[in-house]
């Protein structure tokens, strides 16, 4: 009987060959860290250029190293809109940092799958640990510790931390019937404000509730939520037999950043024994700084709590942190334990298997890189990053509040500044002002993005780069002001053609006119009667009498009684 043939080995990469790629791949993003200010920001490309510029197949046989490096310099860089770039003003920041991705380099190359203690005790104790720590550096109330009632865990995103935050709510207010029969759509309500975030209406959708159990409550005019409103909604909800399971409240919303008042909302929300959950997904971070923590007073109120490390706190996404003030109604709707996770720890109940605590069951060691970045930056080093931001803005809002170019329209707390630019009267202030985004936005050094308030359109800017320095604010503010100057001038010159040509058609019209009355009077003239010359010189008396005269001779008697005509001389 012959050998078999032996299977090829696939062509892994040993460690010699990751420590010489690594340090290429290392140096390839300190190379891109180090030009990024040269790129546009936005990713200048058309729909379908970087799927053009790949091969139809894929590869058969492994490629060199060196090949696969290129062609991130040659399809994805030109393909990609640089959220690292100092001119990044738009949407919210999504900041990394080198401790974040080296972190996320370790875990990577650590491979441990946490979603059980057992699994990787490490990544879910150190996990525990870090969350501790962040929620003592914010200031969150101790039931959000897990030496308390309750605990953090890192999520996906605040769209994911929210819709856990609903299902342990409707969890608690169901008494568990919704883990054995689901929920009831025309039963449970939730309260949110026209500037929460739209993840919560998709959880909502999600929970399987639908969007008719989504309540609107009203702002004030800095945009937060009413206490008032929100009280007198409840009441009447209630009256109609709904039950009210859940208010969220936001702590700088993604419009404005503005507030809702957790110290307000937070008594109504008990009375009702409504769950509160506060977003707080880009300010919650801003806590770290002792003197920014009054913007969410009332935290102690709140049953669930999240903020995105991965925004503005020099961590890559995704690094969401998530805290709950009672884990018995997080892990009492999401705990599913089949026999293959059974094991003697989870058993005896003195762990945490995280798997409990969000919505997928595999979860990486997501905890390695918010360790590494504290461990370098340490907290006053966070807290520096976030008051040089706050600074910048405030520079910002005092150049714009002296300029008569522009208005700053919301309050700004921290590091987002809303500007509306003022326009000439006739001119469609909208149009405008999405006219002079597009057109900082096509120039390459920086990018904004917009948004409504009080239906009206305006510009972002949110500042929060690691690299964004004062020296890029003041280009960007000279850029708005340069653009804004260059529109108002030109439609200074459409105006004035418009009106130009609008003395021109008045001018021709009237000429039209005039020269229709002219013509209008020949015909009239050219409609009277003619007489004969002579006739015009006689009296009435002299032409009545000429009637009575015989007719005169023809002309052929006339030459007979001159013979001489015919014998004149020639």
């Amino acid at each position: 009987m012959s050998e078999p043939e032996p299977t090829p080995s696939a062509p892994h990469m040993t460690p010699e060959q990751f420590r010489r790629h690594g340090h290429e791949v290392v140096d390839w993003i300190a190379d891109y860290w180090t030009r990024i200010g040269s790129l546009p920001v936005r990713s200048p490309v058309a729909p379908g250029d970087v799927r053009a510029a790949l091969p139809s197949a894929p590869p058969e046989d492994g490629e060199p190293f060196t090949a696969i490096l290129a062609d991130l310099d040659r399809v994805v860089v030109p393909g990609l809109t640089h959220w690292q770039h100092p001119g990044f003003l738009g949407y919210f920041p999504a900041n990394t940092s080198g401790p974040s991705v080296l972190g996320d380099l370790v875990s990577a190359g650590l491979g441990v799958q946490g979603m059980s203690w057992v699994t990787s005790p490490a990544a879910t104790e150190l996990e525990q640990h870090v969350l501790d720590w962040f929620g003592d550096l914010l200031g969150l109330p101790e039931t959000f510790l897990s030496t308390g009632t309750g605990g953090g865990v890192v999520q996906d995103s605040s769209s994911g931390a929210n819709l856990v935050a609903l299902l342990a709510a409707l969890h608690r207010a169901s008494g568990g019937e919704t883990v054995r029969h689901g929920v009831r759509p025309d039963e449970y309500t939730v309260y949110v404000s026209a500037e929460t975030h739209s993840s919560m209406e998709k959880a909502v959708r999600i929970a399987g509730l639908g969007s008719d159990a989504v309540r609107i409550v009203e702002v004030d005019g800095d945009l937060a939520m009413r206490p008032q409103s929100l009280g007198a909604r409840l009441e009447r909800d209630v009256a109609r037999g709904y039950r009210p399971v859940l208010v969220c409240a936001t702590v700088g919303t993604t419009s404005t950043t503005a507030v809702d008042p957790l110290a307000e909302l937070g008594p109504i929300c008990r009375d009702a024994g409504v769950w509160l959950h506060v977003d707080a997904a880009y300010a919650g971070v801003s806590a770290v700084v002792p003197e920014l923590r009054g913007l969410q007073a009332g935290v102690e109120w709140a049953d669930s709590y999240t903020t995105d490390a991965h925004k503005w706190l020099l961590t890559g996404f995704d690094a969401t942190l998530f805290w709950v003030a009672d884990r018995a109604a997080l892990t009492g709707a999401l705990a599913i334990l089949p026999e293959y996770l059974r094991n003697a720890a989870t058993d005896a109940g003195a762990v945490v298997d995280y798997r409990d605590w969000q919505i997928e069951l595999g979860r990486r060691f997501r905890a390695l890189k918010l360790w590494f970045v504290l461990r370098w930056y340490g907290a006053e080093g966070l807290r520096a990053h976030i008051r040089s931001g706050v600074g910048l803005a405030r520079e910002l809002a005092g150049w714009a509040d002296a300029d008569d170019r522009f208005d700053v329209v919301v309050p700004h707390p921290l590091s987002l500044v809303c500007l509306r630019p003022r326009w000439p009267e006739g001119v469609d202030a909208d149009v405008a002002t999405m006219t002079l985004l597009e057109r900082l936005n096509d120039g390459g050094e920086v990018f904004l993005t917009h948004t409504t308030v009080r239906g009206q359109v305006v510009l972002r800017v949110a500042i929060g780069a690691p690299t964004t320095t004062r020296a890029h604010v003041e280009r960007a503010w000279a850029l708005l002001c340069g653009g804004h100057d260059w529109l108002a001038a030109d439609f200074a010159e459409s105006a004035a053609e418009r009106a130009r040509e609008q003395t021109e058609r008045r001018a021709a019209a009237e000429r039209a006119r005039e020269d229709a009355a002219r013509e209008e009077a020949a015909r009239a003239a050219a409609l009277q009667p003619v007489d004969t010359p002579a006739a015009q010189d006689e009296t009435a008396a002299q032409a009545h009498a000429q009637e009575d005269l015989p007719p005169p001779e023809t002309a052929p008697r006339a030459e007979a009684d001159h013979p001489e005509a015919d014998a004149a001389p020639l």
